[in-house]
């Protein structure tokens, strides 16, 4: 045998117990409320258009048999559970691996476990408390074992978190304003001429450290839409119907109450090839499957994708995703 090679996974044979526990209490979790397990492809001939979600690319050597020349390593189930659901499935859940091409760290590993479920004729409030839900009950399950203590759960929304940390309104806050302050909080140089970019660097940087115990976001800006819906709130501004839940600052879920409207993301799809031709990023073809799915008629719904490694490392008290892992990306 060679010396000198690791060939140990990443993770302790006790946290991999623990994580097998994890796993199953999420599945009695979904069972318990009729939401039904589903398996779906991790290769896929499209992907996401979405310009802030790096994917990997899959080629075929010229003489495979395989029709296609290639593909693309799912960045989420997202496009074909909505397929299942605009063909008549009900509630349901996948659980399983996901790939995005972000530089590993101690939160990001390139394959990783993703949970994503729909609910139909919910709303994303309804959605993000279900979230909770669900990590109480993991939580509850691992018995003593966790090294979080009990965590508490709140609700807020996107404004007004920014207003708290950074001091201005998020929605009616221009591009430029945003940049600025950015530029001097946080000394960054870089140009952008993304209101989302902005957005996203001050979030994460002033505001995701400072969330303590489990917290849903929600009310997202127009401008960081994806497929959710957007729609006027309260006070008349036109929000996102998106949330993201946090532990300890940690982001683990990110959910919408869906765009159900074809023509809406025909332009949405639009805007995401304009934005990645100014930033150098490759085309991406649009799922024709997707969008007949989407004009075939996707019901009413809520979804959201949560990361199991992420939720694992979160409530075992650790710090590095790789030691939740049987083998992360150091260990290929």
């Amino acid at each position: 045998m060679a010396e000198g090679i690791l060939w140990q996974p990443t993770a302790s044979v006790d946290v991999l117990v623990q994580r097998a526990r994890i796993v199953a209490s999420i599945r009695r979790f979904f069972n318990d409320r009729d939401v039904l397990e589903v398996t779906v492809p991790s290769l896929g001939a499209r992907t996401v258009s979405d310009p802030f979600i790096d994917t990997l690319q899959v080629a075929c050597p010229p003489h495979a048999a395989f029709r296609r020349v290639s593909g693309y390593l799912q960045t989420s189930p997202e496009y074909f559970l909505k397929r299942l659901l605009s063909s008549g499935m009900p509630d349901c859940y996948y659980m399983g691996v996901a790939f995005r091409a972000d530089e590993p760290s101690a939160k990001h590993n390139p394959e990783f476990t993703m949970l994503e479920w729909y609910r139909l004729g919910w709303d994303e409030q309804q959605l993000c408390r279900s979230v909770f839900d669900l990590i109480r009950y993991v939580h509850k399950a691992l018995d003593g074992q966790s090294e979080v203590p009990p965590l508490s759960y709140t609700l807020t929304s996107y404004q007004a978190l920014f207003e708290q940390y950074v001091g201005v309104n998020p929605h009616s806050a221009s591009m430029v304003e945003l940049k600025r302050l950015a530029q001097s909080k946080l000394d960054v140089q870089f140009e952008a001429d993304t209101k989302s970019v902005w957005l996203d660097l001050l979030f994460s940087h002033l505001i995701e450290p400072s969330l303590k115990g489990c917290v849903g976001v929600f009310d997202y800006p127009k401008e960081q839409s994806a497929l959710a819906n957007v729609v006027d709130n309260s006070s008349g501004i036109a929000v996102a119907k998106r949330f993201e839940v946090y532990i300890n600052g940690v982001e683990l879920a990110n959910g919408y109450q869906e765009l159900t409207c074809a023509n809406t993301f025909e332009r949405r799809y639009q805007e995401d090839c304009i934005v990645r031709k100014q930033e150098g990023l490759p085309p991406i073809a649009r799922d024709e499957k997707f969008v007949a799915a989407m004009k075939a008629g996707l019901p009413e719904c809520a979804g959201v994708a949560l990361g199991v490694d992420r939720l694992i490392m979160c409530l075992l008290g650790e710090q590095d995703i790789a030691r939740v892992m049987a083998f992360s990306y150091r260990s290929m």
